[in-house]
């Protein structure tokens, strides 16, 4: 495994991690909070269980619908955090920095995705 695959990894981990604090962190008597919570907590964790079978990937086709996966998991993401934003569940300066996180995965998947189709 290269490094550049290996620092997504790392990358992806770490993000999951964010995801977990994030969510421990939201009003539990928020059901709108929690409900919402829940779904980033799943998407958010997955992107890089997705990645880690993609880097496991027998052929190039499973590889770039592993990676594909990961890119939908990680938009997914993005979309629960602006809700979580917008329904006013959350400060936005509070969600700015997992925000910035979730914009640059999107690109790095959308990226991979795009070249490993196009190989």
């Amino acid at each position: 495994m290269n490094e550049q695959a290996q620092d997504l990894k790392i990358r992806t981990k770490e993000f999951a991690l964010r995801v977990i604090r994030m969510y421990s962190k939201l009003p539990k008597n928020n059901t709108i909070a929690q409900v919402l919570g829940k779904q980033v907590l799943r998407s958010g964790t997955s992107v890089g269980s997705n990645y880690r079978e993609a880097s496991r990937a027998r052929s190039k086709a499973e590889f770039t619908a592993k990676t594909g996966d990961s890119l939908k998991e990680i938009e997914e993401t993005g979309y629960w955090l602006e809700l979580l934003v917008n329904s006013g569940c959350v400060r936005p300066h509070k969600m700015a920095s997992l925000l910035d996180a979730t914009q640059q995965l999107i690109a790095i998947f959308a990226t991979i995705n795009k070249r490993s189709k196009n190989e």
